[in-house]
């Protein structure tokens, strides 16, 4: 969008919010990028350059404007939109995979050269994934800065930094600070002192209907990973130095994230993750602007704008539940994976609640006795023909993987069928268009509405609504009276 002058202009001129994170504003005169709905004056336009992300403008010698703070903007739904090699390389460096592997190891998750990443970030985003990378480190830094009372040296080494100079270095000139001064100048507060602890706000964009997303994840929970507490969707999380826990809190404009890591490095991670889980950066301005164009679907998105789609922390995790909820109830769902768990997963301590264990990894469940679990035996060797896949790396279902070829793989294992993988796909891949048109609680709710009732007509019908038919299963799905579509109690 950065190449579109009159666009960029209307959008800066209008302080309009739904473009935070699609591009930045810099100025020639002061040397300051803002995002497009920083509240100060707008310059002349003559004085304005635009760069399609924060990396692009320090890169160009601009420092962020510490009124907008462009860099805490949230991330642009385009990356988990597209599955292309860009939208790829983007979702793994907000992983942090460059810090802990360099470029050569996003290369090698990618299946390309680095210099074919290289070319290909730059052409499109005017940085290449090192400086991506740095303009990660320096928001990570900025918030270990100002919500916690950690020293600068665990602070540099926590965001990344392989050096305090180098972190003293990039600061300066990313927010024309110092640390110590980037501290003193935070707004007072409460601040992290429990080791591996902090509190932070993460930004979407308005709205945001927060019954399906929390519903969903709070009515599908597996005992000891994940529960409900204190108005908080909590879950453990296992990330690349350690595992961590997440509390999550809708408010009306951003949502609580209380996190303990025990190891203070995965802090980007952790902070991807929850943003994915909870599809933060979705654009529902255009989604739902789709779907109203259904007189069907209208009243549904104007009763209850801004839905997301409940994804997951991990996807192998998911992919692993999806079989055991094949043609069995939410509840059963959960006895199921809650036993996995209690047999294979690794103990947590949780002093601030029940959580309990990791959901264990498919390497740690390729070793069960299918005969122990509770289930058809077409289903058991449905879920062991999964482990395997997942365990010996035939089936990738990462992040930065091919979406198309997950599919394809996952559709040739035996008893996986298409709801299953459209399942997957919606949660686990993130693609934006997984559809289940054979969803029994998507077919009753489509013939309550007057919509086709058979899965053909039915495809046939949501062509309309691509590229966000998972957008619009969210929404059919809300109008039953189902657990997973109410926000909890407290």
């Amino acid at each position: 969008m950065h190449t579109d002058t009159e666009s960029c202009l209307r959008a800066v001129r209008s302080k309009d919010a739904r473009f935070d994170g699609r591009f930045c504003t810099a100025v020639l005169t002061t040397r300051i990028y803002c995002r497009p709905s920083c509240p100060a004056v707008p310059p002349k336009p003559q004085n304005m350059r635009f760069y399609p992300s924060a990396a692009a403008a320090q890169q160009a010698g601009f420092r962020a404007c510490k009124r907008c703070r462009p860099d805490a903007a949230p991330g642009s739904p385009q990356w988990d939109e597209r599955a292309d090699l860009t939208a790829r390389a983007m979702r793994l460096i907000a992983d942090g995979v460059v810090d802990r592997d360099g470029v050569p190891g996003l290369a090698a998750r990618l299946g390309y050269s680095t210099r074919q990443i290289e070319r290909q970030l730059l052409a499109e985003l005017g940085a290449g994934p090192l400086a991506l990378a740095r303009a990660q480190r320096a928001q990570t830094a900025r918030l270990l800065i100002e919500t916690t009372a950690l020293p600068m040296t665990e602070v540099a080494f926590a965001a990344g930094f392989a050096s305090i100079r180098t972190f003293n270095e990039t600061v300066r000139e990313v927010f024309a600070l110092a640390p110590g001064d980037l501290r003193r100048r935070a707004a007072p507060g409460p601040r992290a002192t429990v080791p591996g602890t902090l509190t932070l706000r993460l930004p979407f964009r308005r709205p945001l209907c927060p019954d399906n997303l929390f519903g969903h994840l709070a009515a599908t929970a597996v005992p000891g990973v994940e529960e409900w507490r204190h108005g908080a969707y909590r879950r453990t999380l296992r990330l690349p130095y350690g595992h961590g826990i997440a509390a999550l809190t809708p408010r009306p404009d951003h949502i609580d994230c209380r996190l303990s890591l025990t190891d203070l490095r995965d802090l980007t991670g952790a902070i991807a993750r929850c943003r994915r889980m909870l599809d933060l950066d979705a654009d529902p301005e255009a989604v739902d602007g789709q779907l109203r164009r259904d007189p069907v679907l209208a009243p549904l998105v104007d009763a209850a704008p801004g839905r997301r789609v409940p994804r997951t922390a991990d996807a192998d995790e998911f992919a692993v539940r999806a079989v055991l909820g094949q043609q069995v109830s939410t509840a059963a769902a959960r006895t199921h994976a809650g036993r996995l768990v209690l047999a294979h997963g690794e103990p947590v301590d949780d002093p601030e609640g029940g959580l309990t264990h990791l959901f264990p990894t498919p390497q740690a469940l390729a070793g069960l006795d299918p005969e122990q679990l509770a289930m058809p035996r077409t289903r058991r060797t449905t879920l062991t023909g999964l482990i395997a896949a997942l365990a010996d790396g035939a089936l990738h279902l990462g992040i930065g993987g091919d979406r198309a070829e997950a599919r394809a793989r996952l559709a040739a294992l035996p008893g996986i069928g298409p709801w299953t993988v459209e399942c997957i796909a919606m949660r686990a891949l993130g693609d934006p268009d997984a559809f289940t048109p054979t969803d029994l609680g998507l077919r009753r709710a489509a013939t309550a509405l007057g919509l086709p009732g058979t899965p053909a007509a039915l495809i046939r019908h949501a062509t309309a609504w691509s590229p966000w038919r998972a957008y619009a299963v969210q929404y059919l799905w809300a109008t039953e009276d189902h657990p997973i579509n109410v926000l909890p109690a407290d």
